[in-house]
């Protein structure tokens, strides 16, 4: 399941003739006003300005239009900078591309080089002065800053392009930018972008220092953050440039990755590869393949021809048998490189031959292995089904991208994007498809749909803890006690980042009422965390991560919480901030909206009408077949999930006793020094308040007379830090004694408490 970009033919570097003709591809209205804008803007010296436009807006092909035609052509040079191999592959092709004589009229050739970590691109040593156009990894120059001062020697002008520019806040592409500025004197620096608002508050102030001018009416100005040309995701659906995306869910019974280890989790979130066995699984699931199958022709006539992203070859042969059986019309195309695993090779004459019979609507469904990601122009497709999960975001823009051709350009009206979705044991951050079009760009119609999104969000994170009630061998008694309502998140934490290896990662925290003030507390104290244990660097080790999450959970999430505290959901907070040095911006799920889902309300309907067996049933079918647009089904995906849970709030109504605790401890008085002596996990559970008193006074103790926090055993003080770099910054137990002089903090540089935990 390898990201192969097979229409990429671009080597990693060489030399680029201009093509004789005229270019077959006719700007749309918004990219022309594009190019004039920044037509305008590049009559300054210098500037620094971004460039917005929305998933399927053509970003590449008018950047590239523009700075060969504006820059190329007047020998200028060009680096562009982005953190993905097939970013920078789709760059490259984009200049190759269009670089006609009437584009660059004054010019007959041009050099270029690729440079990434990539084993099909070149290293950053191979840099040429003769090079016009640089294309390279942050990393990759980010690492080797030194290997520019050649190329860029000389110059009194340079064209510095940041692709993702919603990223560029990001420590490694602040320093590239940085140092192309000390080295050069005028520096035009365009972040191309689709999302520039989806972002924390604080990280939209780095932007607007990083991209200050922009274009207003004709005229440059320098607002809050400077913006050449945006359009938004509905104009263009308006103008019927691009199709209305449509998303639609459907859940398998299927469980996988129950007994991954690290190294398989790690190849999924890092790589985008499924261990082998997991993807034979899947491949193998009767039910999966029969659902994806069978979703199809209950649509059909609205589906219209589809496009299947399938996990590899052999479930893409499988899947078009099926199909075929059922009486849709289908076919798959795979590389023509023979597949190691079922020795197919596909030349590529037979997959064009089978792309154009799905052309001429000979074919009703195409199924494929990430082929048709890129390079092909198919605008019949109304419909693509995701029929392999992703963690790149890249990845799922292409996917989704192959369906999101308007009426304007040969395409359809709306586009349907149908995700499968099963259950993970483990916490994998896939892609949802509706994250793409997040953001400022006027996607959002009404709180209705936003609220769609949200339980989508929302349910994805549920389908393991509705699993585990349904399972008898895990008791799941503390969960169910809970009041319905706060099962269901108070809002998220959405965000995403760089992986090292430039993969995005896109994640989301559920809070709770359990967990918001913990988080609250997190957040505030993140920089001091940060620079307590001197982690200024933009990835951090695996085991430094591991400390500083411990450090996080002893210190904020105290004694049990339902649901439980979730180790991944801290750590890649902390991924997240090591990259930004900005926290992720919160998303409040609507009070009213979140009563919508509240199961114990139904029960108690039930229960109050007394309804029969008979009448619960017409009840309970009704309302999950049409209640408010279908939100029970989104939150639940399973009606199997749902009765359980409804089951459960009846119980809790008609049998009261069944969930009280037979042994609370209220028949056990603690005095305050008896009750200090307890762990405060314990003591929290007893008398919340009580545990915040011990803690801060424990903090208040701690200073000495010049106000600086001191550690009870060693004496180390440090006046510019508060407690976060304390080891013990919660007053801490050990064996069931509290920590000396008054429950005094213990630093973390102690060699005296470490072991003693």
């Amino acid at each position: 399941m390898n990201l192969n970009s097979e229409y990429i033919k671009v080597k990693s570097s060489g030399e680029i003739f201009s093509k004789k003709g005229s270019n077959g591809r006719t700007p749309y209205e918004h990219q022309k006003r594009a190019m004039e804008n920044m037509d305008c803007i590049n009559q300054s010296n210098s500037y620094s300005t971004l460039v917005v436009l929305p998933t399927g807006g053509g970003k590449t092909y008018t950047a590239s239009m523009w700075l060969l035609k504006n820059a190329i052509d007047s020998k200028k040079k060009v680096l562009w900078i982005a953190h993905r191999q097939m970013l920078l592959d789709q760059a490259a092709e984009s200049f190759q591309k269009y670089a006609y004589t009437e584009v660059i009229p004054h010019i007959s050739s041009f050099r270029f080089r690729i440079v990434s970590g990539a084993s099909i691109h070149d290293r950053s040593i191979n840099i040429n002065p003769k090079d016009n156009l640089l294309i390279a990894s942050k990393d990759s120059i980010g690492r080797n800053l030194g290997s520019l001062d050649k190329w860029l020697k000389g110059e009194s002008e340079v064209y510095l392009i940041i692709d993702e520019a919603h990223h560029s806040t990001a420590k490694t592409y602040r320093k590239v930018i940085d140092y192309v500025k000390s080295k050069v004197k005028n520096v035009k620096l365009i972040g191309l972008t689709a999302t520039p608002f989806r972002t924390a508050e604080d990280e939209q102030g780095l932007l607007a220092k990083i991209y200050s001018d922009g274009v207003k009416d004709g005229k440059v100005v320098h607002n809050d953050i400077g913006i050449t040309y945006q359009i938004g995701l509905k104009e263009l659906i308006n103008r019927q440039i691009l199709s209305k995306p449509i998303f639609e869910s459907y859940y398998s019974d299927e469980e996988y990755g129950i007994s991954m280890c690290v190294d398989e989790l790690e190849s999924i979130q890092h790589l985008d590869i499924l261990p082998e066995d997991i993807a034979q699984q899947m491949v193998d699931s009767a039910g999966r393949n029969k659902l994806i199958v069978e979703t199809y022709m209950k649509k059909q006539s609205e589906y219209g021809q589809t496009i299947v992203f399938a996990i590899n070859v052999v479930h893409a042969i499988q899947l078009s048998a099926l199909f075929n059986k059922a009486g849709i019309k289908a076919d798959y195309i795979v590389s023509d490189v023979k597949d190691s695993i079922t020795g197919v090779k596909i030349s590529r004459e037979e997959n064009e031959r089978k792309i154009e019979d799905y052309r001429q609507g000979r074919l009703q469904v195409i199924i494929n292995v990430n082929i048709l990601t890129e390079g092909a122009d198919l605008p019949m497709t109304k419909t693509v089904f995701l029929a392999r999960p992703t963690v790149s975001s890249v990845l799922m823009t292409q996917m989704v991208g192959r369906a999101l051709r308007g009426t304007a350009a040969g395409g359809t009206a709306s586009a349907y994007i149908v995700s499968f979705i099963d259950n993970w044991n483990e916490k994998i951050a896939w892609v949802n498809p509706e994250s793409l079009f997040e953001g400022n760009n006027d996607f959002t119609e009404n709180e209705t749909e936003r609220f769609k999104r949200d339980v989508v969000g929302i349910a994805i994170s549920k389908i393991e803890e509705f699993a585990s009630i349904l399972d008898d061998t895990v008791d799941t008694t503390a969960l169910e006690k809970i009041p319905f309502i706060e099962r269901i998140p108070l809002g998220m934490y959405a965000f995403s980042y760089l992986e090292q290896n430039g993969m995005d990662h896109s994640y989301q925290v559920m809070v709770y009422d359990s967990t918001q003030s913990s988080y609250k507390e997190l957040m505030d104290a993140l920089p001091a965390l940060f620079e307590s244990f001197n982690a200024d660097e933009e990835y951090l080790s695996d085991d430094l991560l591991d400390e500083m999450e411990e450090q996080c959970h002893n210190t904020f999430f105290c004694g049990e919480m339902v649901p439980p505290y979730e180790k991944n959901d801290v750590i890649n907070i902390l991924k997240y901030y090591a990259q930004y040095d900005s926290v992720p911006k919160f998303y409040t799920f609507d009070e009213v909206n979140r009563n919508r889902l509240d199961v114990s309300k139904i029960a108690k309907h039930i229960y109050d009408e007394d309804m029969g067996e008979r009448k619960r049933t017409e009840y309970i079918n009704s309302i999950w077949e049409s209640s408010d647009d279908n939100i029970l089904k989104l939150f639940f995906g399973r009606k199997l999930y749902f009765l359980k849970q409804l089951d459960i709030e009846l119980i809790k109504i008609s049998h009261p006793d069944v969930y009280e605790d037979g042994n609370k401890g209220d028949n056990i008085e603690f005095d305050k020094k008896t009750l200090a002596e307890l762990p405060l996990s314990e003591i929290r559970k007893i008398n919340p308040d009580y545990e915040k008193e011990l803690r801060d006074n424990a903090f208040a103790k701690s200073k000495n007379k010049y106000g600086e926090y001191q550690c009870a055993v060693c004496g180390m003080t440090d006046k510019t830090r508060i407690p976060f770099q304390i080891d013990h910054i919660i007053p801490m137990n050990k064996g069931g004694k509290t920590v000396p002089k008054n429950l005094q903090i213990l630093c973390r540089r102690c060699n005296g408490t470490k072991g003693d935990r």
